[in-house]
């Protein structure tokens, strides 16, 4: 090898990315650090030589994690696209790769990404796209944060996975910061939001069967609302409203009501004691087109759900962990689940769910009744905890209401006054624009501007902008 090139994680203010580059070059065959080591018990580079590396001097860098590739890669590295990948690797020629290679169930948007840095967005021909998607809600923090991939390298350095059957310190101080910061007093982990609604809903129907004699019939009936979405495994799916995603995969879970979203009087006649074991909502509709519960509605919902026995499962996968300026949606209605749901934005990027619970609910569930083999690893886990770290500091909803006010404001001066819009709406930086005609041909004029944005709701006449609220 010609030379060796190392990616280095080191203290963040030792660099400003935290990136910090090593290169030992050969010069007339002789190295010109010729010292340069690495220790491998302490994960530490030396150069006693006394030549500069990367400005430091001496003195010992710690190394999180680094890769050695030929110095003439250096560019395509950097690049995401060093390797030889087999096929021509063009935006045309990876497209076409994929249609080869992998199933056909994304009607996927026809750009091949490479890099993500903050808020923007590369392709491998190297346009540079302002991403207001968020990877569908997850990037909170956007692209390649700092502190979270100091965070994730520093972790996956140290453990990745042991499975639930050994503790692990980070899912415990994970559990810890979730249960300080909501209205939960246990915690169960998952792998994405569609796993915490499958686990609710097992939770939800444990519960009922413990508080029924034997005698009684179990309460197994669920309640959901129109424009709802809860994923896509079976179960979740019986609770999401579109019949599109339902119908090739029937008969779905039985026993699920759909109701109107907002509707009180609609709710109350499908409630019933003895039968219904749990209220499925989102506090603010994301999938269904920006919907926001009222505080009247979701007061009702408790209510109703404390006068049959029934528990209330706020799903915030999309709408929690400050999405909305808030770190939890139902802070703005002031009421409070017996579950909640968490996903996408939690561990910035990395698959996690979550699934909060009260003791009441909690109580119920024992060893064997729910569990999963990747769910709560130490990377994702250390990983949330730095997400938490950024949305919990000081000022940082704030930052993401006066954004969202921003946004929205900004939005209705360039667009206010088009015929086809017919409302914009939204909280915090979780916003949509309803028009008259189908969004799809906007998207696509965006996309070709350098702008990304998503459609929601019902066919196809809604865009969604869930912006990354990193600073």
């Amino acid at each position: 090898m010609a030379s060796l090139y190392f990616h280095c994680i080191t203290n963040p203010q030792e660099h400003l990315l935290g990136r910090p580059l090593f290169e030992s070059r050969e010069s007339q065959k002789t190295p010109l650090l010729q010292g340069l080591y690495c220790n491998p018990r302490v994960s530490e580079f030396r150069n006693p030589s006394g030549g500069l590396l990367h400005g430091k001097r001496e003195g010992r860098l710690r190394i999180s994690a680094c890769i050695a590739t030929d110095a003439a890669e250096r560019t395509s590295v950097a690049n995401g696209v060093g390797v030889d990948l087999g096929f021509d690797r063009s935006s045309r020629g990876v497209m076409e790769a994929e249609r080869k290679y992998f199933l056909r169930n994304y009607a996927r948007t026809p750009v091949v990404f490479v890099k993500g840095e903050g808020c923007k967005l590369y392709d491998v021909e190297g346009k540079e796209y302002l991403d207001l998607t968020a990877g569908i809600a997850v990037n909170a923090l956007g692209h390649g944060d700092p502190a979270w991939l100091k965070a994730v390298t520093e972790q996956a350095a140290t453990l990745t996975h042991v499975s639930n059957v050994f503790h692990t310190v980070p899912q415990v101080k994970l559990a810890k910061r979730l249960v300080e910061s909501s209205f939960a007093d246990k915690v169960f982990f998952a792998n994405s939001g569609t796993e915490a609604n499958e686990a609710a809903i097992k939770f939800a129907r444990k519960y009922q069967q413990t508080l029924r004699s034997a005698k009684e019939e179990n309460a197994t009936e669920f309640i959901s609302f129109t424009n709802s979405f809860h994923g896509r495994t079976m179960g979740a799916l019986a609770l999401t409203s579109k019949e599109k995603y339902r119908t090739p995969f029937e008969p779905v879970m039985p026993g699920v009501k759909f109701v109107e979203f907002g509707n009180v009087e609609a709710t109350k006649k499908a409630v019933q004691s003895g039968k219904t074991a749990a209220i499925f909502v989102e506090p603010v509709q994301g999938e269904g087109g920006i919907y926001s519960a009222t505080r009247d509605f979701l007061k009702e919902l408790r209510t109703l759900c404390d006068a049959a026995g029934a528990l209330l499962v706020f799903d915030e996968v999309q709408c929690g962990l400050g999405r909305t300026g808030y770190l939890w949606a139902h802070q703005m209605y002031d009421v409070q689940p017996d579950i909640m749901t968490l996903a996408k934005p939690l561990a910035g990027g990395l698959p996690i769910g979550a699934v909060l619970l009260t003791d009441k609910v909690a109580g119920t569930i024992g060893p064997g009744d729910h569990g999963s083999t990747f769910a709560g690893g130490p990377l994702v886990c250390h990983a949330a905890l730095a997400v938490l770290d950024r949305i919990q500091a000081p000022g940082f909803l704030e930052s993401v209401t006066s954004k969202g006010h921003y946004l929205k404001s900004l939005l209705t001066e360039k667009l206010g006054k088009n015929a086809h819009v017919k409302e914009i709406r939204g909280s915090g930086l979780l916003v949509g624009v309803e028009l008259d005609v189908p969004a799809a041909r906007m998207v696509d004029a965006a996309l070709r501007a350098g702008l990304l944005i998503l459609t929601a709701g019902k066919g196809r006449r809604f865009y969604q902008l869930t912006e990354q609220a990193h600073k």
